[in-house]
């Protein structure tokens, strides 16, 4: 029998269970902002309790951008999400990374190494073909080479994630 106020390890992973977390890159790509809004309003509607990890640069740029927070709930730095990660101590069932650098295909790898669940990766940008050559590792890959549109990317998202019949 628990005490009251202390959890079982099935409330816990419970818990986690409706969990999801957006990683970001540096906020050079126009399109990510725009698809990290996007994504954090389709997963809020799916029920996903959500985070948002990236450099202090794009979680400032999310705090201006929603300033009531009507798409973004809790905001955290990345070394602090991954360090989180690699102790368990979140524990995301979805994780949906951006990426459109060298850096983000080495969080990418890192995220996979120390997360086990459904892991999307998007990658965007001049370089998205080359960059999603280099992505060694288990995931849903959306790749599309947009710089300043997002709607391709949208509309692969969307697919994948069965947002559009919405």
């Amino acid at each position: 029998m628990l005490s009251q106020g202390v959890a079982s390890r099935g409330d816990l992973m419970e818990k986690t269970a409706n969990e999801a977390l957006i990683v970001l890159g540096c906020p050079e790509v126009p399109v990510q902002q725009a698809l990290a809004l996007y994504a954090a309003d389709r997963l809020n509607d799916d029920g996903y309790t959500l985070t948002i990890a990236g450099n202090p640069s794009v979680l400032n740029l999310l705090r201006i951008s929603d300033p009531k927070k009507m798409y973004i709930r809790e905001l955290v730095e990345l070394e602090k999400c991954i360090d989180e990660l690699s102790q368990e101590i979140r524990r995301p069932a979805l994780v949906i990374a951006f990426i459109h650098n060298d850096a983000g295909i080495s969080y990418a790898s890192t995220i996979r190494f120390l997360f086990h669940g459904r892991l999307v990766v998007l990658i965007f940008g001049r370089n998205a073909e080359a960059l999603a050559g280099d992505l060694d590792c288990s995931c849903d890959l959306i790749m599309d080479p947009a710089v300043h549109n997002p709607g391709k990317l949208r509309r692969k998202l969307d697919l994948l994630m069965g947002w559009e019949k919405r």
